[in-house]
């Protein structure tokens, strides 16, 4: 196994699904937030064993904070969440903390969404499962967690007068902008994208390894940097 032979010269990993959720019994103490989410996409080597974090909710929470979503904001009457994957359980935590006690959650087939239950019911927030080409109700904070190209048809069904979202977090960061985003925008409605939660939660990883700041600005400009020759 990987991280029973990573020695004293790693710091620690930076995980993609599957392995978030794989990972959780291999740890030695897993903090609360990820195990409320159900998913550690972060591990910090330490004298007594591997710890696991997730540095999504943070990175979700400071993406939407530099679109003025904060929490308690008079911007948003609610949150609707496109997805049911890892992605959408970080997202109902970053509306939890909010201060969102309920999200509609749009999902293609229900019978996948158990996981997303079961970290809404240990974060203790309500969800109402719909239809994943159901509208958006107006005012809702949306966040996208879903693929390239899944999300066009809310694009066609989100932005309507009448039953707009009042802000837009799309985790795509490539390619960009989404049509999505692109409605969205056209619209006057704030967006903020994929790259802003990865620099964020990436940000959280440098810090929690190095136990250093991470140095947000030279890293944005490597991650564009890096975008732009795509």
């Amino acid at each position: 196994m990987l991280i029973a032979g990573c020695g004293a010269d790693w710091a620690g990993l930076s995980l993609t699904m599957p392995l978030k959720r794989a990972v959780l019994p291999l740890l030695h103490y897993t903090e609360p937030l990820a195990a409320d989410v159900g998913g550690a996409n972060t591990v910090v080597f330490t004298p007594r064993g591997p710890h696991g974090y997730n540095t999504d909710v943070p990175g979700m929470v400071a993406a939407l904070a530099g679109i003025g979503i904060t929490p308690f904001s008079a911007t948003i009457q609610g949150a609707t969440i496109a997805g049911a994957g890892a992605t959408a359980c970080a997202a109902l935590a970053a509306v939890g903390g909010l201060g969102l006690g309920e999200v509609v959650v749009l999902v293609r087939d229900q019978a996948r969404a158990a996981g997303l239950l079961a970290a809404a019911s240990r974060l203790g927030i309500a969800v109402d499962l719909r239809p994943f080409t159901s509208g958006v109700r107006d005012g809702d904070l949306l966040i996208s967690t879903v693929p390239a190209g899944a999300a066009d048809i809310i694009a066609e069904r989100a932005v309507v007068p009448g039953s707009s979202p009042a802000a837009l977090l799309d985790v795509v960061y490539h390619p960009w902008p989404t049509p999505l985003a692109l409605a969205a925008t056209k619209a006057g409605i704030p967006v903020a994208s994929g790259f802003d939660l990865l620099l964020h939660q990436a940000g959280c990883q440098v810090e929690l390894m190095t136990g250093h700041q991470a140095p947000l600005d030279a890293m944005r400009a490597a991650g564009e940097t890096a975008l732009t020759s795509r």
